[in-house]
């Protein structure tokens, strides 16, 4: 059995003060992708540059204190990848690891913004990723894309699906292209084994939203179908604390 964990912590820094390494130890994934780090290595402390036990590999934005993502495995991969287009790898936002059994995906979708304002780009970004999942797939790998995609896919994964129509993450054409990523033959794993309402991995700090569950599930776990028989379960884990987010497991 592997362990693969995903957290948007909003901020590393921020994190490691409210025991995000204390979590990590006593939760000993294999594999352990985080998003929105807003650091560079360097100025994090040594047991977050290279946790005991863990190869770290890091993608961090040119804007200081912005995006960014961050993996660590116990097992070395064989082969480390950037999506390899300037406008997203300079805000740090994909980072690709292959391993023997599969190819993982970290990655932090942009946010579309208030009015739209950065759908474009989101858009291209959405492009970008589901050419790298169908080369891969193309070329017979097995693949794991996880992190915070940014999108509400179904009226089921938000609270409040009437009064956000014309927000950032619950627009119509993020989630017409989260239609085309599924029906092009990948799977929302999550899904997959649970198709109930009230499910939520992100809760805005304000109005006390956590404590009353009034959230959007916007963080993924997304696998190429031929991997599905090796899946056995995933789950949120919303009762960890230390980000707006709670982080996503999944079980190998």
């Amino acid at each position: 059995m592997k362990k693969i964990i995903s957290w948007n912590v909003n901020g590393i820094r921020a994190a490691e003060t409210k025991g995000l390494y204390k979590w990590m130890k006593e939760e000993n994934p294999d594999i352990l992708c985080l998003q929105e780090t807003k650091a560079y290595p360097d100025v994090l402390t040594k047991k977050f540059i290279e946790p005991k036990g863990y190869y770290s590999y890091f993608a961090s934005a040119e804007k200081k204190g912005y995006s960014g993502v961050v993996t660590y495995c116990k097992e070395k991969p064989l082969s480390v990848n950037y999506m390899g287009i300037d406008e997203f790898d300079s805000e740090g936002r994909y980072i690709e690891l292959e391993f023997p059994q599969f190819t993982i995906i970290n990655t932090y979708f942009p946010n579309s913004q208030s009015e739209g304002k950065r759908l474009d780009y989101k858009l291209r970004f959405n492009s970008a990723i589901m050419g790298k999942m169908n080369s891969l797939r193309d070329n017979g790998k097995k693949v794991i894309l996880c992190g915070d995609l940014n999108v509400a896919h179904k009226e089921i994964d938000l609270a409040n699906p009437k009064t956000n129509t014309k927000n950032p993450g619950f627009l119509p054409e993020e989630r017409e292209w989260m239609d085309s990523f599924i029906n092009a033959g990948y799977i929302d794993v999550f899904r997959f084994f649970d198709p109930t309402p009230g499910n939520y991995t992100w809760w805005s700090y304000r109005t006390k939203a956590r404590e009353k569950n009034i959230g959007w599930r916007i963080d993924y776990f997304i696998i190429t179908d031929n991997l599905l028989d090796e899946i056995d379960n995933c789950e949120i884990l919303n009762e960890v604390m230390g980000s707006d987010h709670c982080p996503i497991r999944l079980d190998l």
